[in-house]
């Protein structure tokens, strides 16, 4: 990622108070034309401020589908619901397993055999009924590309590397955000391509006393500097997964982060954990060609 420091916004500086400036209308308004509904404000009121209403009111315009609803799919499930987005569709063409009753929190007791999303649905609906939730059972390999056109974020979990590079394709040429996640056992991974990515980042300094005052002491003088917060607009360029998989370590500027880089990394730039390709016998062709750059996932592979 490439990270560009823009220009100072003038006029946007933090100050002291408790207010949080939070626009309100009755509860009964519908919280329509951007502006926050009493009930919201009291719902999000530590989060508005915390990162403020303009971000609140972004989270609460998007749309999210999230594929996959094991354990990890449940955490990012609940942890959308609470902030508050305005709509969480949640796909999972797959029946409850006995392991899930055990790792994924929002399906009750007694619902082996049935969908994974629609098992899931009545507790992450009690999570927050401001939020519409709605739950897809299809399978995501028969979904059409302009399937994910209709949402700003797209979140896939427990998909193979086909799948997350195909999503990432169509998310990336429609201007939609991708995340893509996994876990297995202690290790895991993310990744997020937001495309070009626009922010704010507060700056903090502290601006001395007025040049006028002299005389005193320098207790006295010191009381009399105050901390200034200003707003600086940055700029962020977020790579394609192939690209991030396909980077080569050969440069010594790469080879220099090879400390730094965890290595799960590599496991993921092989053939991925929830490869479907056969893996190579020992001593084949196919093996010579993949070991001076590739390494083999470990991990068996489920139906996708």
């Amino acid at each position: 990622m490439v990270k560009k420091e823009g220009e100072e916004m003038p006029g946007l500086h933090g100050g002291g108070g408790g207010s949080t400036g939070i626009i309100i209308i009755p509860s009964g308004g519908g919280g329509g034309g951007g502006i926050i509904s009493e009930e919201e404000a009291a719902q999000y009121d530590r989060q508005i401020r915390l990162w403020g209403l303009e971000a609140q009111k972004r989270l609460r315009a998007s749309r999210v589908l999230l594929v996959g609803m094991k354990g990890l799919g449940a955490e990012v499930a609940k942890n959308l619901i609470l902030a508050g987005v305005k709509a969480l569709t949640m796909l999972d063409h797959h029946q409850v397993l006995p392991e899930d009753t055990q790792a994924q929190f929002l399906i009750p007791a007694g619902s082996l055999g049935k969908n994974r999303a629609e098992a899931s649905l009545e507790r992450t609906r009690d999570l927050n009924p401001m939020v519409d939730v709605k739950v897809d059972s299809e399978n995501i390999a028969q979904k059409p590309d302009e399937f994910f056109t209709h949402f700003d974020v797209v979140c896939l979990t427990c998909c193979s590397q086909e799948m997350l590079l195909k999503v990432e394709q169509i998310c990336h040429k429609n201007q939609v955000k991708f995340f893509a996640g996994d876990v297995f056992g202690y290790h895991g991974y993310m990744f997020a391509n937001l495309g070009e990515h626009e922010f704010v980042e507060e700056k903090t300094k502290v601006a001395k006393a007025s040049q006028g005052v002299e005389d005193g002491p320098e207790t006295k003088k010191a009381k009399m500097d105050f901390t200034e917060t200003t707003l600086v607009k940055k700029h962020v360029s977020f790579c394609l997964l192939k690209e991030a998989l396909a980077l080569s370590w050969s440069s010594e500027k790469a080879q220099a982060a090879l400390k730094r880089t965890a290595p799960d990394y590599f496991l993921l730039q092989g053939e991925g954990p929830h490869s479907k390709q056969p893996r190579a016998r020992a001593g084949s062709e196919q093996e010579s060609r993949a070991a001076p750059c590739h390494m083999t996932a470990p991990w068996s592979s489920p139906d996708s």
